[in-house]
């Protein structure tokens, strides 16, 4: 053992580690970090820089959501973006490898496998579209395990009594940490590393695990866990968060994913349960589903609560959780499990769980609240493998009697006129994040008595000036879920069910929750390829899905403080927000040179100047411009605040 290792499997340095690895594996090296915020990023960098000094070194790092702090799109967005990112990322380790990918300019003994890229941050990266590994969630521990990994690296919480916490990571870890042990234990090369952070929530349950789990523990002290701040939820995003809430079921499970769309499914479903009769008002106003909603959903607030079983737990989770709406325990015991279903009054004050998760990652606000959480309310999350919440095979008998009448909502980026979902890789090969759990979500929604999946999407999606539907034909990007596991298709227009209905029942549907500018061409290939006859049309009431109809139907909504732009809370100061929505509006109007052009002369000519926004000008700089360039700035961003609203 090397001499600057304890006894105790203590190491002094992040480069100690990296030693003893060496020591028992050799110079080739698959070394597992764990996805997302779980990383031991001072050991991943220690055998990074390691791996760089020496060519004899042979290094794959595997691993799934390489975190990296953003970077701005132009020197305007900067301006915006670097104090924010210097608040927010200040002590954050970065990764070397993932700084040198990005530049193409990894080593040739280096290289980065991943099965879940940064959503559309790598689209155009060579080394990252090369070494992508389409993987199940549910299925990545046995791929990393089968690639030959011999070393993991986990950030971990320190805790008392010999005992750390896997914290964020349960999610493969629970599954193959214990299968590198066995290979050490039957003479195979592998080790074990821990990073301890003191900033890390510890969380209980499945997470806590004996210190001797690793060969190895680094104590970092304590630096920052990496944010992803909320981002803005806007009026359509509203309208899908409030058609989803109608379809969840009292007493049922949840499981949503991270981002907008998920952030108002949360925000809706608090709005349903603490503010009912203005909810109800807004179900009726935006048209919801009558059948579906009767069928599978329900209008009341919750009163037996919601049990929560999510590969990630999101800030929207934990804001239910804290709100009383999850809050319906289930135990691991079959038999006392059924007995608690016939009587939900006998589970005893010290038992059961309320919210199982696989790894977790948010907000800075996330990691305060696990934080500051007593003891009682965090036991009643348990943060346990993938392998668990994300299937039911090896666990059905408990899995079916906990997870009654479940809605698994998730999202996509274009659903085709068959039904299928189309979520992680466009149509010429290229990834824009991977497919996660959506698959097995999707399969348990048909799987479960009751079950649900809900795809939720925007209705269109502009790119370069240009708006496109998000419901087409055919075409666009690979088929992430099959046609033969369609459900439940959520736009801002709607709620589609899709489940046993013809292919004719399926193109009606999704026609009726399109955009109506696409809605002649949808139904025109429909017919084209035979699944509508020559003459249907849609019915008038449906030919009204427009987003000035939208935006005045849900004003009053917006005006009276129903629907905020984040329901979450947000980092971010109240000018931060509005340059924000300002300066992503001004870069889809400049996202052309006729755009810029015609942008930049109503803002010399629209009268629209800078009163009023003194403070958003003075964050940016602004306030007193020097040379020509400032004050071109000045003027687009004075136009540009003038033209979005105030986020409220």
């Amino acid at each position: 053992m090397p001499a600057n290792l304890s006894n105790t499997h203590r190491a002094d340095s992040a480069d100690a580690c990296v030693d003893l690895a060496i020591e028992r594996v050799g110079k080739t090296i698959v070394l597992g970090l764990p996805l997302a915020l779980g990383k031991a990023n001072h050991i991943a960098n220690a055998f990074y820089a390691r791996a760089k000094t020496d060519p004899e070194i042979d290094l794959t790092i595997f691993t799934a959501l390489t975190l990296e702090v953003p970077g701005a799109p132009n020197a305007l967005a900067a301006r915006l973006l670097g104090p924010i990112a210097e608040r927010l990322y200040d002590g954050y380790p970065s990764l070397d490898y993932a700084s040198d990918r990005r530049k193409n300019a990894l080593p040739s003994n280096v290289r980065v496998k991943e099965f879940f890229l940064p959503p559309g941050g790598l689209l155009n990266n060579a080394s990252a579209q090369r070494d992508y590994v389409s993987a199940n969630y549910t299925h990545a521990a046995r791929t990393i395990l089968n690639s030959g990994l011999n070393v993991a690296a986990q950030m971990i919480a320190p805790g008392t009594d010999g005992q750390v916490s896997l914290a964020c990571n349960t999610d493969l870890s629970r599954d193959l940490i214990p299968a590198l042990k066995a290979k050490a234990a039957a003479g195979e090369k592998a080790v074990v590393l821990g990073e301890l952070n003191a900033a890390l929530p510890f969380m209980g349950g499945d997470a806590a695990v004996p210190e001797d789990w690793f060969d190895a523990i680094f104590d970092a002290g304590e630096y920052t866990l990496f944010p992803i701040p909320a981002e803005q939820v806007s009026l359509p995003a509203w309208a899908i968060g409030l058609h989803a809430s109608a379809l969840v079921k009292d007493g049922g499970t949840l499981q949503t994913g991270i981002g907008a769309l998920s952030d108002a499914v949360a925000g809706a479903l608090r709005l349903r349960h603490e503010k009912n009769d203005a909810w109800r008002g807004l179900i009726k106003t935006i048209g919801a589903n009558t059948p579906l909603h009767v069928a599978c959903g329900g209008d009341e607030p919750f009163e037996h609560g919601l049990f929560g079983c999510s590969e990630m737990l999101t800030l929207g989770l934990l804001d239910l959780y804290e709100a009383g709406i999850i809050k319906r325990r289930v135990v691991m015991d079959p038999e006392r499990q059924q007995a608690l279903l016939d009587d939900p009054a006998g589970l005893k004050d010290d038992e059961g769980i309320a919210l199982h998760g696989g790894f977790f990652a948010g907000p800075v606000a996330l990691y305060e609240r696990l934080r500051a959480m007593s003891d009682e309310a965090r036991a009643r999350i348990d943060m346990t493998g993938v392998s668990f919440v994300n299937d039911l095979f090896g666990y059905e008998e408990i899995a079916r009697l906990q997870r009654r009448d479940a809605r698994f909502i998730n999202t996509a980026m274009l659903v085709n006129g068959r039904g299928a979902a189309m979520s992680d890789t466009l149509l010429d090969g290229r990834v824009v994040s991977g497919v996660g759990g959506q698959y097995n979500f999707a399969a348990m929604g048909h799987e479960l008595e009751g079950g649900r999946s809900v795809i939720l999407l925007r209705a269109t999606r502009t790119t370069k000036g240009k708006t496109a539907s998000n419901i087409v034909w055919q075409g666009g990007a690979e088929v992430t879920v099959p046609r033969h596991l369609r459900d439940i298709v959520i736009t801002e227009y709607g709620a589609a069910d899709l489940r046993g209905r013809t292919d004719r029942e399926v193109a009606i549907a999704l026609a009726a929750i399109t955009d109506s500018r696409f809605q002649d061409a949808f139904l025109d290939q429909a017919k084209a390829a035979g699944k509508l006859e020559a003459g249907y049309q849609l019915p008038a009431e449906a030919r009204q899905n427009t987003p000035e109809r939208l935006r005045e139907t849900l004003a009053e909504a917006k005006e009276a403080g129903l629907l905020p732009d984040y329901p979450l809370g947000s980092e971010l100061t109240p000018e931060e927000q509005h340059l924000k929505a300002a300066l992503e509006w001004l870069g889809a109007e400049t996202a052309t040179r006729k755009g810029m052009a015609g942008t930049i002369l109503r803002a010399f000519t629209s009268g629209a100047g800078p009163a009023g926004f003194d403070a958003e000008l003075a964050r940016m700089g602004l306030a007193r411009p020097s040379g020509w360039r400032d004050h071109l700035a000045k003027r687009l961003v004075a136009y540009a605040l003038n033209r979005t609203p105030k986020p409220r």
